[in-house]
C-alpha cells in the first residue's frame, strides 16, 4: 500500500488504502467479477430487482458465520444497509444508493426486501461495495465475513491480516479456504524502494507498476511482469471555465471556446505520448470512457489522430491568426497560457512537456507548473487560480450511476466547471437531462443509450481532453499460483482466497 488507512470501517471508506482492508476482510452479497465484469454471488444466492429498480429482494447462503463466530443472517444485512443510510453515518456509499431512509422486511433468517425511495440504476451492481457487519459482535465493523482478519497494525509500517477460521467458502474437496494463512501488507510510498524488495522476495505483489520499473522488471524477469492491458485510468487534460475565476476576460473567452479545445485537442499527439512515456503501455483515449469497460464503452468512438493542419483552420474559423510564429486572438492577445498538474509525477510532468511541444507549431506558447497536491486541489476546487489542468482520473466502478459527481454541472467534481447552480451551456445542460435519464432507466441497454450520447458530446465539446489510458501493469511472483491480474481494482488479488504458494 502506498498510504495508511483511514479508517477500519468498512461504509466510511474513501481512500485506496482503507478499500484493501475492506476488501480482504468484508462480505458483500454480489461480487463482481473483476476478471468478466459479472455479476457473482456471495453471501446471497439469488436476487431478484422489482417495482422499476426500487426493491430488490436477497435470498441468503445458509450455514454462514462472522470471523468471531457470531451467525449470519437476514438481519445482520438489516442492520447494515439502515447503518449504511443513516445521515448521522455518513457513508460516502449512500450517495450512490440515493437519499434514504430505506425499508427492509426481513423474512426469516435467510431473506429479505429492500425498498428504497427512488429507482436506484445498476442497483444490484452496487452491493459489491456494500460490507455486510455483524448486527450481534461488540466490534461490529471488525467482525467480517472475508477471507482474512485484521491482527496487527503498526502505522506507517504494516498490517498483518490472518485466516478467517470461519470463512464461508471451500474448494471442491471441501478444504475451507483461503489457502494463505496470513497476509501482510507493507505501506511503502517509496516505488524504488518496493521495486526492490520485491526483488529481494520480501514482497510478492504490486498492485500498480510505472511503465519504466515495468520495462525494468520485465528484463530482469519477464515472467513476474504482467500486463492486464488497457485500464480504467486516464491522464486528461482541462480548462478553468468557471465563470467568476480570477483569469483574463480574453483568456476565458478561449477556453469557453469549442473550437479552442477542440484545437488544442487535435494538436496532441497521443500515440507519442503512448510510446514515449508509457513505453507503449498504454493507448490513445478515444473518449471518457476506457474499452475497458466493455459494456457501458461506446464502441463507435475512435481515437483522433493528431491534425494539426485541421487545428490550425479550427483556430483561424475563431478568428485567430498565425503572425510570425505567435498566435493571436481577435484583439491581438498572444495565445499564452499555463498548465499546473502534480509535482512528482514524472510520467504527467513528461506529458505536458510533450503537450508543450506538440502546440507550438500553432504558434500557442505553454507554460507548465508542477505544485504540491494539496495546493493544486486548492486552486482546482476552491480558489480556481489555475487555467488548464493536467490530471488522471481513476475508475473504480463500471456504472455510469457513480460518475455523477464528474457528468453533473451541479456536481462539486466536475472539473472544468463545478457547482454550477444551473448549467451554463446547453450542451451541459444535455449531459445533465441525458446522465438524469440513464439512472432513470431500469433497462440496461436503455440506460447504454443515454450514456453512449454523454461519451459523443464529451469528444465533440471536449470539455475534458482526454488523453490515453493507461495499462493495468502489475509485478507477481513467479512463487504464487492462482494469481490473474485484472484491470479493476483490485487488480493482483480480487481472488485472494484461491492464492497460493508453489511448493
Amino acid at each position: 500500500m502506498r498510504a495508511e488507512p483511514k479508517t477500519f470501517h468498512p461504509l466510511l471508506v474513501t481512500d485506496e488504502p482503507s478499500e484493501t482492508v475492506r476488501y480482504l476482510t468484508s462480505g458483500v452479497l454480489i461480487r463482481l467479477n473483476r476478471v468478466t465484469q459479472e455479476l457473482e454471488p456471495e453471501l446471497a444466492v439469488s436476487w431478484k430487482t422489482a417495482s422499476g429498480g426500487r426493491q430488490i429482494t436477497f435470498q441468503l447462503r445458509d450455514g454462514v458465520s462472522f470471523s468471531d463466530g457470531a451467525p449470519f443472517s437476514a438481519e445482520d444485512v438489516a442492520f447494515t444497509l439502515r447503518a449504511m443510510m443513516d445521515p448521522n453515518l455518513r457513508s460516502p456509499m449512500a450517495d450512490s444508493f440515493g437519499p434514504g431512509p430505506v425499508r427492509v422486511e426481513v423474512s426469516g433468517t435467510a431473506r429479505l426486501t429492500v425498498t428504497f425511495p427512488a429507482p436506484v440504476a445498476g442497483l444490484e451492481r452496487l452491493f459489491d461495495q456494500v460490507s455486510i457487519l455483524s448486527a450481534q459482535s461488540p466490534k461490529k465493523e471488525m467482525a467480517g465475513l472475508g477471507p482474512f482478519l485484521v491482527a496487527e497494525h503498526q502505522p506507517g509500517s504494516h498490517l498483518r491480516l490472518t485466516r478467517n477460521p470461519n470463512y464461508w467458502k471451500r474448494e471442491a474437496s471441501g478444504r475451507r479456504l483461503p489457502y494463505l494463512d496470513s497476509i501482510r501488507l507493507d505501506i511503502q510510498q517509496n516505488r524504488e524502494t518496493e521495486m526492490l524488495r520485491f526483488r529481494r522476495g520480501q514482497i510478492h505483489l504490486i498492485n500498480n507498476l510505472d511503465p519504466e520499473l515495468f520495462e525494468r522488471l520485465a528484463a530482469e524477469t519477464a515472467a513476474a511482469a504482467q500486463d492486464a492491458g488497457v485500464s480504467l485510468e486516464s491522464e486528461q487534460l482541462w480548462f478553468n471555465q468557471v465563470a467568476r475565476a480570477p483569469l483574463a476576460a480574453h483568456k476565458k473567452t478561449w477556453f469557453r471556446s469549442r473550437n479552442f479545445r477542440a484545437a488544442v485537442s487535435q494538436a496532441i499527439q497521443r500515440q507519442d505520448i503512448c510510446h514515449v512515456v508509457f513505453r507503449g503501455r498504454a493507448m490513445p483515449a478515444p473518449g471518457p470512457v476506457s474499452p475497458a469497460n466493455r459494456f457501458w464503452f461506446n464502441a463507435a468512438l475512435k481515437p483522433a489522430p493528431s491534425n494539426p493542419a485541421e487545428a490550425l483552420r479550427r483556430l483561424q474559423a475563431e478568428g485567430f491568426e498565425l503572425q510570425a510564429g505567435l498566435l493571436r486572438d481577435r484583439q491581438g492577445n498572444p495565445v499564452e497560457f499555463s498548465v499546473i498538474t502534480n509535482s512528482g509525477n514524472r510520467n504527467r510532468e513528461r506529458v505536458a512537456a510533450m503537450i508543450q511541444q506538440d502546440l507550438k507549431p500553432l504558434g500557442i506558447r505553454l507554460n507548465v507548473v508542477t505544485l504540491d497536491f494539496p495546493s493544486l486541489l486548492e486552486r482546482i476546487t476552491r480558489n480556481f487560480q489555475y487555467e488548464a489542468c493536467l490530471l488522471g482520473l481513476v475508475n473504480v466502478d463500471l456504472d455510469p450511476s457513480a460518475q455523477m459527481n464528474f457528468w453533473l454541472s451541479s456536481a462539486s467534481n466536475h472539473p472544468w466547471n463545478p457547482n454550477q447552480k444551473s448549467p451554463e451551456t446547453l450542451w451541459e445542460a444535455e449531459i445533465d437531462r441525458l446522465m438524469r435519464a440513464q439512472a432513470a432507466a431500469v433497462e440496461p441497454q436503455k440506460r447504454k443509450g443515454y450514456f453512449d450520447e454523454v461519451q459523443q458530446i464529451a469528444v465533440r465539446e471536449a470539455p475534458s481532453i482526454d488523453l490515453v489510458f493507461k495499462n493495468a501493469l502489475a509485478a507477481v511472483s513467479p512463487a504464487l499460483r492462482n494469481v490473474t491480474p485484472a484491470v479493476l481494482r483490485p487488480q493482483t488479488y480480487w481472488n485472494v482466497e484461491r492464492i497460493y504458494f508453489a511448493k
